[in-house]
């Protein structure tokens, strides 16, 4: 952070990360939203998966085992086509027509030919429209998003690749080409999944449920786990988004119609995508690029000047920072950071930071990075401004305005002379601290985590994009 840089960290044990960059500008919704609620429907946390009792789905598929990865497939694939069936001429006045060919295969057996590729070794799921086919891994790549998140991972991925399918189907209509950028098209089929599970939350799928609590912060977690590389130009050939742009164009779909979806052109891309290459100040300092130590009192100094800056316009005292603990009777203690109402203070426990903010070894569980941490401290410091401005400090409002005030901090230091400076990586690092069960950023001065992800991500979004004046009026609560 001295060296003008904030994180890139790995996160889980996974496939790739991906980055942040300087945003210029941004869309949302600014109507008070309902913080029961998710895009409208109710917050539940039943059960999430295929329902029970029901008939597997009857489609022609090559390849197959009759295994449970392709029931699961299987019957995906039905119940998205049943849904474009109804879909596409609802919004776009065409008739839906089913893929021509499904394909199943084992990367890990005998390779057989798709799309010009042969398949051994190939752990993925993807649309090919030379012939107009859907494959997937049933070896390899489905077993492993089951195991890691459940079985509407699968399902997450696989309505993505049918969001492709409608984009060939739908092509000028739908404002896609040959020449269509691919971050266009990964961002709009990660949109039409979006849609298709909002129908799925609304009960009106055949073969699956999904709660909007639990439910869809595992679908997010997927969007998270399928990210492209932090550092990874948006420009590239094939970049899909990074983990905050992903998750971004999932909401859009989710809370909106397939329209929103065919929407995301050039313009909206370059105006909201966050993903860039490393530039030459975030340097490798051992711990990953752009990653630095949070317990140096030089960077938290920064930290603390940033935080300053950022909400200055509140006229609000600037809470007192401290590594020593203290008495607070009033609420209770947060780690790694508490902020204390009754002496306007923050105190830090430097060694609950340090873990949260040292990235894993790939391969191995750990802490997130630095960005995750120093915007834990920085949601408590939220906390203070909204007491100096006559806001509550407790329940599901205060956890919302906190993270969006907590997205409006990270947005100035895009700021052009801001000594502490965004770096790729690190809005996905936000991402996975906000998924997390004891999301900080999210949680009112108790701790108390507001329980829906999606809303958690949504806020941080808005105060991000739209600054600290959005998150006192959408979430005065």
């Amino acid at each position: 952070m001295a060296r003008r840089a904030w994180v890139a960290a790995t996160l889980v044990a996974a496939l790739a990360l991906t980055g942040c960059t300087q945003v210029v500008s941004g869309s949302g919704r600014s109507e008070r939203p309902d913080v029961t609620k998710v895009a409208g429907l109710d917050i539940t946390t039943g059960e999430s998966g295929a329902k029970p009792g029901v008939a597997d789905a009857d489609l022609q598929v090559e390849g197959g085992d009759g295994g449970e990865m392709d029931r699961l497939a299987i019957n995906t694939l039905a119940d998205v086509e049943e849904y474009w069936t109804e879909q596409l001429p609802a919004r776009f006045d065409k008739e839906f027509q089913p893929v021509k060919r499904l394909v199943s295969y084992d990367s890990n057996g005998k390779g057989v030919d798709i799309c010009r590729t042969n398949t051994a070794g190939v752990a993925n799921a993807f649309y090919c429209s030379l012939d107009d086919s859907i494959a997937w891994d049933r070896g390899e790549l489905l077993p492993m998003l089951d195991d890691a998140f459940g079985p509407m991972s699968v399902v997450t991925v696989l309505a993505h690749e049918m969001g492709h399918a409608i984009q060939y189907k739908l092509g000028d209509v739908g404002g896609i080409n040959q020449a269509t950028p691919s971050i266009i098209k990964e961002q709009q089929a990660d949109c039409y999944a979006g849609n298709f599970f909002r129908w799925v939350a609304e009960g009106k799928s055949k073969h699956f449920r999904i709660s909007t609590g639990p439910g869809l912060n595992q679908v997010l977690a997927t969007m998270f786990f399928i990210r492209d590389a932090a550092g990874t130009s948006a420009e590239k050939q094939g970049a899909h988004g990074s983990a905050f742009d992903r998750v971004a164009a999932f909401q859009f779909g989710f809370a909106g119609d397939p329209t929103r979806c065919a929407q995301i052109d050039e313009a909206e891309i370059k105006a909201r995508i966050t993903q860039q290459k490393f530039d030459s100040k975030d340097q490798d300092t051992g711990q990953g690029k752009g990653n630095l130590k949070v317990d140096d009192q030089k960077s938290l100094d920064l930290l603390e000047e940033s935080l300053k800056e950022a909400y200055k316009q509140s006229g609000a005292t600037p809470p007192s920072l401290s590594d020593s603990g203290a008495d607070c009777p009033d609420v209770s203690e947060t780690s790694p950071a508490s902020y204390c109402p009754a002496t306007n203070s923050i105190s830090i426990d430097l060694p609950d930071l340090v873990k949260i903010g040292t990235p894993p070894k790939r391969g191995q569980k750990g802490g997130i990075g630095d960005f995750a941490a120093f915007a834990e401290v920085a949601s408590r410091f939220a906390l203070s401004i909204q007491k100096a401005t006559g806001y509550g400090l407790e329940g599901p409002a205060a956890g919302l305005r906190t993270a969006c005030l907590t997205g409006a901090w990270a947005g100035t230091t895009t700021q052009t002379g801001a000594r502490l400076r965004l770096s790729s990586g690190d809005l996905d690092e936000a991402v996975a601290e906000l998924l997390a069960d004891k999301s900080l950023i999210a949680a009112d001065v108790n701790g108390t985590v507001v329980p829906s992800g999606f809303a958690r991500v949504e806020a941080f979004r808005d105060g991000f994009y739209q600054g600290s004046g959005l998150c006192t009026r959408k979430y005065s609560g």
